[in-house]
C-alpha cells in the first residue's frame, strides 16, 4: 500500500469543520474572524471559542486543525496579526499557515515549536524559494500554486526538503494566488491585506424581466438569461463585452478537479491535498469530502478511483485538471 495523501479540508463555520470531520479529513484549516485571513466574509469564520472548542472536537477524532493567517499585515499595526499567531499557539493548533515575511520571522521567534505552513499567498514554487523559507522560517510544508504541472511538482519534490500540498478541488484562481488587483481596484478592497475578494457589501443584482444583472459596484460582471444559472460576481469570472461579442475573457466558470490524477500526484511525491472551499456550506463540505476520502484511500490501495458524483456541484457543471496536466509550454 502506497502512503495515503492527507485530505486536508475547509471550515468557514464550526458546523462545516464538523461536517470535515465526520466526513473523513485527516485536518481541516480556518481562519479567525477578522481580516486576518483571506476569506474574512460576514457570518464565516471562527472566534476564539469556536477555534477552542473546535480543536477539542477534532483532536478527540485524532485530526488536525490549521489556521490560516495568509494575509499581510498592514503598515504600522502589525498587532492583529501577532495576537492570531500566539492565539493559535495557546490554543493547540497543529499548524499556522503564513504568507507575510515578517509574520513568519515573529512566529518563529516567539512561538519556536509551532509548526509553520506557507500559504500559496506566498507563490513560492521553485527550489530556491522553497529553500529559503525553510532556513530562514522553518518551514516544514509549502502549498504550492496552482500553476505547475504534475512533474514540475515530482521535480520540486526531489530537492526541496519541505512536504508539499497542492489544491485538489474547487475554484481556480487566475491571479497571483489571492493577490488581486482586480477586487482591488473596483471594491478598494484588497484579498491580500483585508481579506475579500469581490466582497458581498458591492454585490448587486438587478433583474430586467428579460436578464438578471449582476454588479461589483458600478461594474457589470455579468448578464445572465433565465435559463442560465447566475453566477456570483467575481471580477475574474466575468462575461465582457470585447469585440463585439460577450465572452469569459480571464478565466471560464470551472471547477479544478484532480480525482483522475490522484495516483500520478502520489507518485510525485505531495503530501497532502487541499479542498478549496471555505466560503460553502457544510453540506458541500461533506460531500466533497467524503468523495475525495473514497477516492484517497482507493488510490492508497492502488485500486481504480470512481471520478464521478461531483458535477451538480462544480462551477458550471465543468471540471478541469488545470495546468497540473498541461502539456504545452
Amino acid at each position: 500500500m502506497s502512503q495515503t495523501l492527507e485530505l486536508v479540508c475547509p471550515a468557514g463555520t464550526p458546523a462545516a469543520l464538523k461536517a470535515a470531520v465526520d466526513a473523513g479529513a485527516d485536518a481541516v484549516y480556518l481562519g479567525f474572524r477578522d481580516a486576518t485571513n483571506a476569506r474574512n466574509f460576514p457570518g464565516l469564520n471562527f472566534s476564539r471559542e469556536d477555534l477552542k472548542e473546535g480543536l477539542d472536537y477534532a483532536h478527540r477524532r485524532g485530526r488536525k486543525v490549521f489556521v490560516a493567517i495568509n494575509t499581510f499585515p498592514t503598515a504600522g499595526n502589525p498587532e492583529p496579526w501577532h495576537r492570531a499567531v500566539d492565539d493559535s499557539a495557546a490554543l493547540g493548533a497543529d499548524a499556522v499557515i503564513l504568507a507575510d515575511v515578517g509574520l513568519l520571522d515573529y512566529a518563529t521567534r516567539r512561538h519556536p515549536d509551532l509548526r509553520r505552513h506557507l500559504s500559496v499567498q506566498a507563490s513560492a514554487s521553485s527550489p530556491e524559494a522553497l529553500a529559503f523559507y525553510k532556513r530562514e522560517f522553518g518551514i516544514l510544508r509549502a502549498v504550492l500554486p496552482r500553476v505547475l504541472t504534475v512533474g514540475e511538482i515530482e521535480t520540486l519534490n526531489r530537492t526541496a526538503g519541505v512536504e508539499t500540498e497542492i489544491f485538489a478541488f474547487g475554484g481556480l484562481c487566475v491571479m497571483a494566488e489571492g493577490r488581486c488587483s482586480l477586487s482591488s481596484y473596483v471594491t478598494g478592497e484588497a484579498p491580500n491585506t483585508s481579506g475579500v475578494c469581490s466582497p458581498a457589501s458591492h454585490v448587486r443584482y438587478e433583474d430586467t424581466g428579460e436578464s438578471l444583472i449582476s454588479r461589483l459596484g458600478d461594474i457589470t460582471v455579468n448578464v445572465f438569461s433565465h435559463d442560465e444559472s447566475a453566477g456570483y460576481p467575481t471580477l475574474c469570472k466575468g462575461r465582457y463585452l470585447a469585440g463585439g461579442r460577450a465572452a469569459y475573457l480571464f478565466e471560464e466558470p470551472t471547477s479544478l478537479n484532480t480525482m483522475n490524477i490522484l495516483t500520478d500526484l502520489m507518485k510525485a511525491g505531495v503530501t497532502a491535498i487541499k479542498i478549496e472551499g471555505r466560503q460553502r456550506g457544510r453540506a458541500y463540505v461533506a460531500q466533497v469530502v467524503a468523495a475525495f476520502r473514497a477516492a484517497v484511500d482507493a488510490a492508497a490501495r492502488g485500486e481504480a478511483v470512481k471520478t464521478n458524483g461531483l458535477d451538480g456541484i462544480t462551477e458550471g457543471g465543468r471540471q478541469t485538471s488545470g495546468a497540473y496536466s498541461k502539456s504545452w509550454h
